[in-house]
């Protein structure tokens, strides 16, 4: 399944070589159209039915009722309106309610929603959405930190900027305290750096 995959994507990655008049006889060129298609099949692995994490969670039997933090979750993906990468950190926080869960598979989620083509409102929308649904938590919060090439280094050319989004659910929207205290948490990050 995964050759036949790679020889679709190479004659086509081939083709487009052609059209824009690449020398595909170049000893730096001859193999790019496969290897151009084994890096999509990578890139975009959270795409293939089955692949979503499967997650650990634990009884919260010490009643633990405060947040759980991981920060700093660093991503690549690709943009959806230009196949260009984008890249960032995700942040992801949230309050247990009758479980907790193992804190790498925060990471993995995200490594999850980020393999496919994407858009950094969605990536954050379904972060929060897989550990509400998972988790029935008390409340949850996700921040989204990326860089666009598809803003740097084409288009408006702006290298640097940074697009920031945000999804809130349960205590973290309705209580001011919870949802300063993961922006504090975030703060004290950058005045460490």
């Amino acid at each position: 399944m995964a050759e036949d995959k790679i020889k679709r994507i190479s004659f086509h990655v081939k083709e487009m070589m052609k059209v824009l008049g690449l020398d595909l006889q170049d000893p730096n060129m001859k193999d790019t159209p496969r290897r151009v298609a084994k890096m999509y099949i990578e890139i975009f692995g959270g795409l293939e039915n089955g692949n979503e994490p499967k997650i650990t969670t634990f009884p919260n039997d010490e009643h633990y009722s405060n947040m759980v933090m991981v920060k700093d979750i660093s991503f690549f993906s690709v943009c959806s309106h230009h196949l260009i990468p984008f890249f960032g950190r995700a942040h992801v926080a949230y309050i247990p309610e009758e479980r907790i869960i193992g804190l790498s598979k925060l990471a993995r989620i995200v490594e999850f929603y980020a393999k496919r083509p994407q858009l950094q409102e969605r990536l954050t929308e379904q972060i929060i959405h897989f550990v509400e649904e998972k988790m029935h938590p008390q409340g949850s919060m996700v921040v989204v930190e990326g860089r666009h090439l598809c803003m740097e280094m084409r288009g408006v050319k702006k290298p640097g900027a940074l697009t920031v989004t945000s999804a809130v659910r349960g205590l973290f929207k309705e209580d001011d305290k919870v949802r300063e205290e993961f922006l504090k948490l975030l703060q004290l990050r950058r005045e460490q750096v």
